[in-house]
């Protein structure tokens, strides 16, 4: 199953794919909840680049590491990669009058429900959008 979220970033593309794709402000953005933040990241952003992500609680009770490959790379416009659990994820950068739609499909894992995937992406996925129109 395909989940797809999306959040209009009032802020330019420039701004947005910066940090989206800068490690020192990927570990300010990508948690869930104000209990988890991101501890360490690496972006080799390329066709064939790989990408990880140590995501942890606060209280050290839970981590774990988001790593795939970069499977394309359009830039400003478009990234796509695979998990290394096998799921592909594609994300679009599209200019609109009210600033840049990112939008997100990514495929569903079969743990959790997929509300609660969805959730959680979208959760990450605002927390982007906060932090990129505080520093627009």
């Amino acid at each position: 199953m395909r989940i797809t979220i999306e959040t209009l970033v009032d802020a330019s593309v420039d701004l947005v794919w910066d940090a989206w794709n800068t490690p020192a402000d990927i570990e300010r953005w990508n948690a869930a909840s104000e209990d988890w933040h991101t501890t360490r990241s690496n972006v080799d952003l390329r066709d064939g680049g790989r990408f990880s992500s140590r995501m942890e609680a606060k209280d050290g009770s839970a981590g774990f590491d988001f790593e795939g490959t970069y499977t394309r790379v359009a830039p400003k416009q478009a990234i796509e990669y695979r998990m290394d659990d096998g799921r592909e994820v594609a994300t679009t950068f599209s200019e609109s009058p009210g600033g840049v739609l990112v939008s997100t499909a990514f495929d569903a894992e079969s743990e959790n429900p997929v509300e609660m995937q969805r959730d959680g992406w979208q959760a990450i996925l605002d927390s982007f959008k906060r932090y990129v129109e505080a520093r627009a």
